[in-house]
């Protein structure tokens, strides 16, 4: 027991004195970090003043003046004030743009709870609810099975070059059941109005371009329910080729890619939108050329209805209102169902007969804007 115990004395010892030790090292390092710091900012501002005094010499032509005698000059005290100035100024701006940058977030974020319920919450990638989170795992789970079929029809049309399916109505097939699928579990389905325009339309056995005002993602599966169970493609920018699942569509389905800093690219856009036209496929655009962050109906990009023109198919124009509401664009997912909120209004064909293409897409504008609500329609 005596040996036990003068056992457990010398460990106590040797510990309390590597305590000690490690303590002493650790006052150490931290005198000579700090001592390293201050002759660091020393020597830079040190370095600072020579620098301002070499200027002021070669500016003045004092090169033959000692540094002591223009550090000394009036001129040179003036300029170091001026330089303490701009630097406080530096600093107190960049303390300034911090405090509203916290603000922001916390403004983010109370404007993402009024949009999304007390449950909504915000990523990087766009903000989030219990709904929003269900839809995106939904249609994940189902773009596993439509990556899939994507895949198939590619090794399909690989091995039969491209005879089979020359339309490629078999990945839209696919491509509608996904977002039919994906409507129908998550309630997505917005109201139609003016359907039996489009059943009349269709006994005509003719193709038509399909135009719609763009504010939101959802503006795209609202389009492919609206239409329904049809061979169109959509004029799709080149990014799209780079989203997940979704690429794979886009260029098994045939749907038509338009590079908007290639004009090689357009001219190829205007040639491919013309043959699907002629061979009896609808074709459908989003004039505006790309998502309205305010909602609003923005002006049409040039040539969107160029095709049609020349083709001589008529124009279909399509109202989309309250996908904004649905999904606005600072979210990753829809937040809400479409029930009792989103709507397409159907508009009579609008054929370029007797009309010039500036004509025509202004008729097509009129009707767009006469489905919309006042919150949608152009301030101009």
């Amino acid at each position: 027991m005596e040996r036990s115990g003068k056992r457990k004395k010398a460990l106590t010892v040797k510990g309390g004195s590597k305590m000690k030790t490690w303590s002493t090292t650790g006052t150490i390092c931290f005198l000579i970090l700090s001592y390293t710091g201050i002759v660091t900012a020393w020597s830079h501002s040190s370095v600072q003043v020579h620098r301002d005094i070499d200027r002021i010499q070669l500016k003045y032509g004092l090169s033959g003046t000692p540094r002591a005698a223009v550090s000394q000059s009036p001129l040179f005290q003036q300029r170091r004030r001026v330089s303490g100035v701009i630097r406080a100024a530096g600093a107190t701006s960049s303390t300034s743009t911090g405090e509203p940058s916290s603000d922001k977030k916390a403004n983010r974020l109370a404007q993402i709870k009024s949009e999304g319920g007390k449950l909504a919450f915000s990523t990087k990638y766009g903000a989030l609810n219990p709904y929003a989170v269900f839809y995106g795992l939904t249609s994940i789970f189902l773009g596993i099975a439509w990556y899939m079929e994507m895949m198939a029809c590619k090794v399909m049309y690989f091995l039969t070059r491209n005879k089979f399916d020359p339309k490629r109505r078999l990945p839209i097939f696919f491509s509608q059941v996904w977002g039919e699928t994906l409507m129908f579990l998550t309630r997505a389905y917005p109201k139609v109005e003016n359907r039996h325009i489009l059943k009349e339309f269709y006994k005509t056995g003719k193709a038509a371009m399909f135009v719609a005002n763009h504010n939101s993602w959802q503006d795209i599966p609202y389009l492919g329910y609206t239409i329904g169970w049809r061979n169109y493609k959509i004029i799709a920018k080149k990014e799209l080729e780079k989203v997940p699942i979704l690429s794979s569509a886009i260029i098994q389905g045939g749907h038509v890619i338009v590079d908007r800093t290639n004009r090689r690219s357009q001219l190829m856009t205007l040639k491919n939108g013309m043959k699907w036209l002629q061979e009896g496929v609808h074709l459908c655009t989003f004039p505006e050329g790309t998502r309205s962050r305010s909602g609003r109906l923005q002006p049409f990009k040039n040539g969107a209805f160029k095709m049609a023109y020349k083709v001589g198919a008529p124009v279909i124009p399509l109202s989309i209102v309250g996908a904004g509401d649905v999904m606005p664009s600072t979210w990753m997912f829809p937040k809400s169902a479409s029930k009792n909120i989103a709507k397409v209004v159907v508009h009579e064909p609008i054929y370029p007969e007797g009309k010039t293409e500036e004509e025509m897409a202004n008729e097509v504008r009129q009707a767009v804007i006469s489905g919309l609500p006042e919150n949608q329609r152009p301030l101009d």
